[in-house]
């Protein structure tokens, strides 16, 4: 039987391991931490016996790998989708809930977006030109698109300032994670057009704790194949120099193995390798910080609300637990929310954040301004995902390695998707392939556009090279 050793547990890791085992190879799961899960785990707070996440992400209906693997799990059903609305942006003097309309995409959102305060008919025209790129964006476009920032893309465009600062700057940070002036055109582009050019897409939300999601039921997978999953188990070294042959763990022990797969960030793997390879100090993490309040009284929010761009802005996105988690309605509000991209409130103490993030709840739900918060948690993580700057699109490398033997897998690795847990379940698909050597058996592409987004791709398509 041939063995392989995965180093990481965290989502690619993880599922690489269940493609491996169930396709008959032994498999061994390393993890450095206590428990599994990496960026997307969970564990019980404390004070409160509550399950709480590193940090709340987000579901959507076009994860099919991500779903596809909670399937093959057992635990597709935890998700709580949100399908009549996509989500709520708390602006000023009015929130603007976005929702698809009856239309083709990628028009079906446009009257929602109508209502957006302060902007007028000139800013939305000039998005025209902007919206057929996303209609008709495909990864041929990646190389040239990532040689320049989405703000001097959209300048190039012609999108007015007003929008610019309305929607793109909003947009960057939170879904990419870095600011509009530093994000890739490329990596912003691409998501535009994806959320955009789907009938009904929308979001969703863990049930259960996201490691409660995966993380035991993808070990019993890999030990009931014949291997094991270990946690605290820190790897030091990855055995050999012309071949990856193993690894060596804190205190000594080698294991060796026909394949080894980096499921880990670059920054954790280059010290592991011998000869480290090119492109692997090339990406800069974005830090973020989650905050979790519990509140003395239901403050009536909605499910999740985002904040618009502003300059001083500290928490975008705000998700009331009590109406994802199963067995928590009617409990005095509990709320998760995100500084994304967080060097903004570096040097505050965690009692400052939770006071800042009290008072942005307030913003849209006032009666957060009242209430009394009866414990909260402030979670530091140095990296919620790797930083798509300008060039990031164009170094991120194929799961096959330059070393023989070693498999790259991560959402930074060339999935031709976003940095999420739906790029880091791709990632472990195609790492799986790359170790199988049956490339296209597993991972599942992106599906083509609907509506006109999708006509004007397929021409697009069919277009000859210039």
């Amino acid at each position: 039987m041939k063995e392989a050793v995965v180093i990481g547990g965290g989502l690619a890791g993880l599922s690489c391991a269940v493609a491996l085992a169930d396709r008959g190879l032994r498999v061994t799961v390393l993890e450095r931490a206590a428990r599994l899960g990496g960026r997307a785990s969970s564990w019980i707070e404390p004070v409160t016996g509550d399950t709480v996440d590193i940090g709340p992400h987000i579901f959507h209906s076009e994860y099919h790998n991500m779903l596809a693997f909670l399937q093959r799990l057992g635990t597709s059903r935890l998700i709580c989708w949100q399908p009549g609305k996509v989500l709520t942006i708390a602006s000023r003097p009015r929130p603007v809930r976005l929702r698809h309309w009856p239309l083709p995409p990628p028009l079906s959102l446009m009257p929602s977006l109508l209502a957006a305060p302060g902007l007028a008919l000139p800013d939305y025209l000039s998005m025209r030109r902007v919206a057929l790129r996303g209609m008709t964006f495909g990864e041929e476009e990646v190389d040239a698109l990532d040689g320049m920032s989405m703000l001097d893309f959209l300048r190039d465009q012609g999108v007015s300032e007003r929008m610019i600062d309305w929607w793109w700057r909003f947009a960057a940070m939170v879904v990419t994670n870095v600011p509009l002036e530093r994000c890739s055109a490329a990596s912003l582009l691409r998501i535009h057009a994806q959320l955009s050019g789907y009938r009904g897409l929308h979001f969703g939300f863990g049930m259960v704790g996201l490691g409660d999601l995966y993380t035991a039921q993808a070990a019993k997978v890999v030990e009931d194949a014949g291997g094991s999953v270990r946690t605290g188990a820190a790897v030091t070294a990855i055995l050999g120099e012309a071949r990856a042959e193993g690894v060596v763990l804190a205190g000594g022990e080698r294991l060796h193995a026909d394949v080894v797969v980096s499921a880990v960030p670059p920054q954790e793997l280059a010290p592991l390798l011998t000869r480290p390879f090119d492109g692997l100090g090339a990406f800069e993490p974005s830090p973020y910080i989650s905050t979790y309040v519990w509140f003395d009284r239901d403050l009536g929010m909605e499910r999740f609300v985002s904040h618009p761009w502003s300059p001083g802005r500290l928490n975008y996105d705000f998700y009331d637990l009590c109406q994802i988690r199963q067995g928590w309605r009617g409990r005095p509000t509990i709320v998760a929310a995100n500084i994304i991209y967080s060097h903004r409130a570096h040097g505050m103490t965690d009692a400052e954040i939770v006071r800042a993030t009290q008072a942005e709840i307030a913003e849209f739900a006032p009666a957060a301004a009242n209430a009394n918060v009866v414990h909260a948690d402030v979670h530091r993580i140095p990296m919620a995902i790797p930083c798509p700057l300008v060039g990031f699109e164009r170094s991120r490398p194929a799961a096959a390695s330059p070393l023989p033997g070693l498999v790259l897998a991560g959402d930074w690795t060339r999935t031709h998707m976003p940095c999420t847990m739906e790029g880091a379940v791709k990632s472990g698909m195609l790492a799986a392939e790359a170790v199988l050597g049956a490339p296209g058996t597993l991972a599942t592409p992106s599906r083509l556009y609907d509506g006109l987004a999708g006509i004007a791709r397929t021409m697009a398509a069919r277009r000859p090279p210039e």
